[in-house]
């Protein structure tokens, strides 16, 4: 199953990672939005951890004679889910090597402007304008930004590995072929 998890792992992070480096270089110097990019990279997100599905139902069909039980088949999901999070995280940071992006200033730009046009106050906003000054120096530092990089994309692997674990430890639900 080990194997298996590697296989499927490196699928998903392929295509999540190839995805996430492709736009971030090509949008470099004008991104998009904060929306219209998170719309993009959870997109691609939940077609990579489909691979999830994929390699959980190969796994049930051809090595279980199509019967699977909900917490292996959760955590081969899981498994899946850490590998391609690798792969994610590792993309990023060449991402932002190629680029030569400061993300955590664009963010924290991003967010002091939101908040100035939110109104608030001056005391408000320079206690906000501190904290994200701490936030980019953190940001700056790989061992704080590569769990951080991580955490976009496992939530999504722990969900998408519930909903196949839940799916397929049904045996009638798209049982194997004989």
């Amino acid at each position: 199953m080990f194997r298996k998890i590697l296989l499927w792992g490196t699928v998903a992070g392929l295509i999540v990672g190839s995805i996430l480096f492709g736009t971030t270089v090509a949008m470099a110097g004008h991104p998009p939005s904060m929306g219209i990019g998170m719309a993009i990279g959870y997109t691609s997100m939940l077609i990579a951890l489909s691979a999830i599905f994929v390699g959980v139902k190969r796994h049930r069909d051809e090595a279980l004679g199509g019967v699977i039980r909900f917490w292996p088949a959760f955590a081969m999901g899981l498994g899946i889910s850490v590998v391609a999070g690798v792969f994610y995280v590792l993309a990023w940071e060449a991402a932002l090597a190629v680029t030569g992006m400061d993300y955590g200033a664009e963010f924290a730009g991003h967010m002091i402007e939101q908040q100035k046009a939110a109104g608030v106050s001056a005391a408000e906003l320079a206690k906000y304008v501190a904290e994200m000054e701490r936030f980019k120096t953190q940001y700056a530092n790989p061992l704080f930004r590569m769990p951080m990089t991580f955490t976009e994309i496992f939530p999504v692997g722990v969900l998408v590995s519930l909903i196949t674990a839940g799916l397929l430890r049904k045996s009638t639900f798209l049982p194997a072929r004989r």
